[in-house]
């Protein structure tokens, strides 16, 4: 197995990372988008916890969530089809959610589930930095996860510099500070904001989300960063009828099809 750190050793640049609500379009359907997408060269997978309630997500994804949890998956289902699926793939995985079902579920039941099943990473956008070094941080420690940290190109250098320390795997910048699901080319503010960041000298390697949903868009931000991760453009894909994963991916990362 290929774990995270790993791939940022062996790959420092166009690191394709897709996102997948968990239940999205039909409750069994992720396993054989998880397996589509490692064929098609994902690099790495974000599954989505879905979440009536998500802070940073826009429609697109909201609306998978709503879907998603209609056709009823929540956390218990979710850990039975990672376990299944584990045993057929290899790839990286990291789950993204909020804390209110992980703390439903048990943080610490599901962190036991993730060291055991080598989901390396957990994303978590409503933990702050303060309260992870205050509640989580042993937790996350002891089962060997990686809280993966939010980043915008407005955060303060001094935070910034914290949040590096604290990172074990790689930091998430979004592009802007909006929501997801924005399908417009990046113009000379989000430029400025990688520049920012890029020039700050982490240690982490960095992923840019939010706004990536082309060619164009995800050879941009790897002028700058070790990769991207796309969300809201391949759930609108996951819609249409006669999607095909591997023509997405090659969409995304400029191969001929």
């Amino acid at each position: 197995m290929k774990n995270l750190k790993e791939l940022f050793v062996t790959k420092k640049s166009e690191i394709l990372s897709v996102f997948v609500t968990a239940g999205y379009p039909k409750l069994n359907s992720l396993e054989t988008i998880i397996l589509e997408l490692e064929g098609a060269g994902t690099d790495l997978i974000e599954v989505g916890i879905p979440f009536s309630d998500p802070l940073a997500d826009g429609k697109t994804i909201q609306d998978s969530s709503e879907i998603a949890l209609a056709n009823g998956m929540n956390l218990t289902v979710l850990v039975e089809q990672l376990t299944e699926i584990r045993k057929k793939t290899a790839i990286p995985l990291v789950l993204m959610g909020y804390l209110n079902p992980i703390y439903q579920y048990g943080v610490e039941k599901l962190l036991q589930f993730c060291q055991i099943n080598q989901i390396e990473g957990m994303i978590i956008p409503d933990i702050s930095i303060e309260e992870y070094e205050r509640s989580y941080k042993t937790l996350f420690e002891k089962n060997n996860v990686s809280l993966v940290f939010i980043v915008t190109p407005h955060t303060h250098s001094e935070r910034l510099k914290r949040i590096d320390e604290l990172s074990t795997s790689f930091i998430y910048m979004v592009s802007s500070a909006s929501i997801t699901g924005v399908a417009a080319e990046f113009n000379e503010e989000h430029c400025q904001g990688f520049e920012y960041i890029a020039s700050s000298n982490l240690k982490s390697p960095v992923l840019v989300g939010f706004g990536i949903h082309n060619n164009s868009t995800f050879k941009k931000v790897n002028q700058y960063f070790s990769g991207a991760i796309i969300g809201s453009a391949f759930i609108r894909h996951l819609s249409k009828s006669n999607h095909k994963i591997s023509h997405f991916v090659d969409g995304i990362v400029g191969r001929c099809f």
